[in-house]
């Protein structure tokens, strides 16, 4: 993932390094392996995960003159690592997993170690620094958002879940109750109703006074005409399925687990926001017609500030937007969507591009493309890919989104 710490490492900054250390990173135990400018191993064995024994190695090896330590992971195992070299005030690059293994096909053998695979971390920085990635100085509200964000992807897999789980629930004990409620799974005053009366007679025995009670506080409009509207349903079902009690035990406590994943994620993106809102490139992003809170973290999260990407090009490729051309003699032409990508990324500008079908200026593009004989999805991911053009510009520039000016046509001369 390329964020605003990952910069292309340049061929000249290599010049001023004179030990090369890969770290090939574990869980308890790496394995660091030190060349220096001739390919001479300096250093060459497992290094404990922890600070005392990350410090001692680096601090011998920089003794030799200036070292750049790189890593196959920068983030979670390894990121003590890399916070210890930045201590020291040692340089930190890491190297790709897709590089590393082609990387690796090019080294003699076919056997796969820790050992090996830091010797190849090492040797790709000292004779390949095109393929490392910098990890510059810590971006600290960049890498909150990180973690945030990630967190509230969890949240958000975990309440579709609870969701499903509920509604499963609803279907098998009442099936009208299910149509009714189930889409209605948002609202706070849904949950706290089906947290204190989880099954038909426990919801008859409420009345409708005691259901909108219960619904009023987080749900109020919802709670003046809701509480009618689930009496009528229950009236169209008798009979009693069997296990009704069994399921509203788990209807209770799932609707509580939901509750509480989204009262979390609420407080969550409140702080999200004010996270956001300090970061310089956040305005930038949110200027562009479709780009909201949530997808203008998604892109920030992943992209960063775009320096990882030379040309705009390779951020569509990246997410997966650039037509994959297939060409075999003169029999087979054509390109097709590509498969591959960022699939998090693509799905962030493909919304975003939904959500600026609002905007003249991208609805334009969108029905000229449908005219064009171009089904909805496939019109859509043209936009996305033309708006992923002016949000690399955008980030390049740090400068946020300004329409294109329509140009003025001369006035119509009068008839003679």
């Amino acid at each position: 993932m390329a964020t605003s710490e990952e910069t292309v490492l340049s061929e000249p900054d290599n010049t001023g390094f004179e030990v090369f250390c890969g770290l090939d990173v574990g869980k308890s135990v790496h394995h660091a392996c030190a060349l220096d400018r001739t390919g001479k191993r300096l250093h060459d064995k497992p290094l404990p995960n922890d600070e005392a024994a990350l410090t001692e190695v680096f601090t011998r090896l920089a003794a030799h003159g200036r070292t750049l330590v790189v890593v196959d992971q920068p983030a979670s195992i390894g990121a003590l690592a890399v916070a210890v070299a930045r201590s020291l005030g040692i340089e930190v690059a890491y190297l790709p997993g897709l590089a590393m293994r082609r990387i690796a096909d090019l080294h003699p053998g076919q056997s796969k170690t820790d050992a090996r695979d830091a010797h190849v971390i090492a040797d790709a920085a000292r004779t390949m620094p095109h393929t490392l990635r910098r990890v510059s100085t810590d971006d600290e509200t960049l890498a909150e958002l990180s973690v945030l964000a990630g967190y509230d992807d969890d949240l958000a897999a975990q309440s579709t879940r609870l969701t499903n789980r509920l509604r499963d629930a609803l279907l098998h004990v009442h099936p009208a109750l299910e149509r009714l409620l189930g889409p209605r799974m948002d609202r706070g005053g849904v949950l706290d109703l089906l947290a204190a009366a989880p099954t038909p007679q426990a919801l008859r025995d409420l009345g409708e006074a005691g259901i909108a009670a219960t619904m009023r506080p987080r749900s109020p409009r919802l709670a003046t005409t809701l509480p009618a509207m689930i009496l009528a349903a229950l009236d169209t079902q008798t009979v009693v399925v069997p296990g009704t009690a069994a399921f509203g035990r788990v209807i209770a406590g799932v609707a509580a687990q939901l509750r509480e994943v989204r009262v979390e994620r609420d407080s969550l993106a409140a702080e999200l926001e004010d996270l956001l809102e300090a970061h310089p490139l956040a305005g930038v992003l949110t200027s562009m017609p479709g780009l909201g809170f949530r997808t203008a973290l998604k892109i920030l999260t992943i992209v960063g500030d775009g320096a990882a990407f030379p040309t705009a090009g390779h951020l569509a490729a990246y997410a997966g937007l650039a037509p994959v051309t297939r060409r075999s003699g003169s029999s087979i032409k054509g390109e097709t969507r590509s498969q591959r990508g960022n699939h998090a990324l693509k799905s962030a500008l493909f919304l975003s591009a939904f959500a600026s079908l609002a905007d003249p200026v991208s609805r334009a593009y969108y029905d000229r493309k449908r005219a064009a004989g171009k089904r909805h999805n496939a019109a859509l991911i043209c936009l996305a890919r033309r708006r992923t053009d002016v949000i690399y510009a955008m980030l390049r520039d740090r400068r946020p989104y300004a329409p294109p000016s329509v140009p003025t046509l001369p006035p119509v001369a009068a008839a003679a």
